[in-house]
């Protein structure tokens, strides 16, 4: 389903077909579970995020322009959800800001993640975002696992393009050194 097939069936829920709403939830459902656990960090808390925003987009509904995808104004709803819970719960999360990162080609780290298997990266890589901040987690599943674009991502954070095109770029590294970190240990025990 394209941005064209989200309309008809946003037309057809703001025409009183309520069930259509469905299939738009169970579309972006895990998307949406996806970018809160990585921001709350704990699958309850994400699941009571992830609804609370299917709620509220279903009744702003009406004030979906279509200026972007629905995707996008999905997405900016549940960001600024998990924000609000985020305030609300005052979780400390753990930044990785300070950690001192090698300047490595940006090859080396594409070969290393390549040679594992898909569902060993899923692993790593999902490891590693959970120990990333909110708006750190938040930007690589909106870029990575949402292939979400820079300019959508824009208008869900509120960042500028150049502030997450710089923030990828070093996410970029500490995925790389946090990744060689966790193999050089799964290295270790293996042995």
């Amino acid at each position: 389903m394209n941005a064209t097939n989200d309309q008809i069936y946003i037309d057809r829920v703001l025409n009183g077909d309520i069930n259509a709403y469905a299939v738009l939830v169970n579309k972006y459902k895990n998307m949406v579970f996806s970018l809160a656990l990585n921001m709350i960090k704990n699958q309850e808390d994400a699941e009571e995020v992830a609804q609370d925003s299917f709620v509220k987009a279903y009744q702003k509904l009406e004030s979906f322009r279509g200026e972007a995808k629905f995707s996008t104004w999905l997405y900016r709803i549940v960001y600024r959800n998990a924000i609000s819970f985020l305030r609300k719960k005052k979780i400390i999360t753990t930044d990785i800001n300070g950690y001192v990162v090698d300047n490595h080609k940006s090859e080396s780290h594409l070969g290393a993640i390549d040679n594992l298997k898909q569902e060993e990266q899923r692993k790593y890589v999902n490891f590693i975002i959970s120990k990333l901040g909110k708006e750190d987690a938040s930007i690589i599943t909106l870029f990575y696992l949402n292939e979400n674009t820079i300019e959508e991502i824009e208008a869900i954070t509120g960042l500028s393009q150049s502030n997450i095109k710089v923030k990828l770029h070093r996410l970029r590294k500490k995925l790389y050194h946090e990744l060689s970190l966790v193999l050089k240990q799964e290295a270790r025990e293996i042995l």
